[in-house]
């Protein structure tokens, strides 16, 4: 048979998933129509953004996790949603947070290895406006997306 894993969790991780509407509807005891019904309501208004699996990293070959902290170029201060929304377009990277204190971005990067880490944080550095990064190795994750580990 085909191996088409790469392609299924990439589209996975982008919200290829759809909500058991029946398994929903028991577990509330409620009908399936009403869970449809509420469903589309909150997607409609924007609540309920996508679908998404939870996976275990290591068995798609994303075992590597890190929260990069990074220092934006005073030029930068203007306008940091360029910068993170600029970063937040590689495939590595889960999330961007702008936040405050000694930093101006908290971005969470899941790679195969500490190799693939290095090379991306390599090309990361080198675009202008990041002034300086520190990154926390997660060691082990406990609880992902709501769902315990």
């Amino acid at each position: 048979m085909k191996n088409i894993e790469p392609k299924l969790i990439a589209l996975l991780k982008n919200g290829y998933c759809t909500p058991r509407i029946s398994h929903v509807a028991k577990s509330l005891k409620e009908p399936s129509t009403t869970i449809h019904y509420n469903i589309k309501k909150l997607e409609g208004l924007g609540a309920i953004r996508t679908y998404k699996a939870v996976f275990d990293y290591k068995k798609i070959n994303e075992g590597f996790c890190a929260y990069v902290l990074m220092s934006i170029s005073p030029q930068e201060y203007g306008n940091p949603e360029r910068m993170g929304r600029d970063i937040a377009k590689l495939s590595q990277v889960e999330s961007v947070d702008i936040c405050t204190g000694n930093w101006e971005l908290i971005v969470k990067i899941r790679t195969k290895d500490q190799e693939e880490y290095y090379n991306l944080i390599k090309n990361v550095i080198s675009r202008k406006g990041i002034k300086k990064i520190i990154t926390i190795t997660s060691l082990k994750q406990l609880k992902t997306e709501f769902v315990e580990l």
